[in-house]
């Protein structure tokens, strides 16, 4: 089992930066991959960005060069560095991981970034 626990979340004018930071624990040396999701009111769960433990990212084509993903392998961490908010960020973001035992994914309960115009 991994447990995953967001921090950083909050209220911001658009234009602004946010940091959001994940720490893993539990069995963390069955993790891959990690990352971020999110999720709009009224709307699905989608991709923001993931890192593998070997630092390759994926990001939505929609945050690429404002949103910066990054990881520590040995603090267990991932953090994910949002500039030039929009309105349209405003989301529950979910930090996510992917174990290589039986391909599971992890999800933590969410913090809730709004972006105020």
């Amino acid at each position: 089992q991994v447990q995953l626990v967001e921090s950083g979340g909050g209220l911001v004018q658009a234009g602004g930066s946010l940091r959001l930071s994940c720490a893993a624990s539990g069995s963390i040396f069955s993790i891959n991959t990690m990352g971020w999701f999110r999720q709009a009111p009224g709307k699905q769960r989608e991709l923001v960005a993931v890192i593998t433990r070997g630092g390759s990212t994926n990001y939505a084509d929609s945050v690429k060069g404002r949103f910066t993903i990054s990881r520590d392998n040995a603090k267990n961490t991932v953090s994910l560095q949002m500039n030039s908010l929009k309105p349209e960020d405003t989301a529950v973001y979910h930090c996510y991981a992917n174990s290589i035992v039986g391909g599971k994914d992890y999800w933590g309960k969410g913090t809730l970034v709004t972006v105020s115009s």
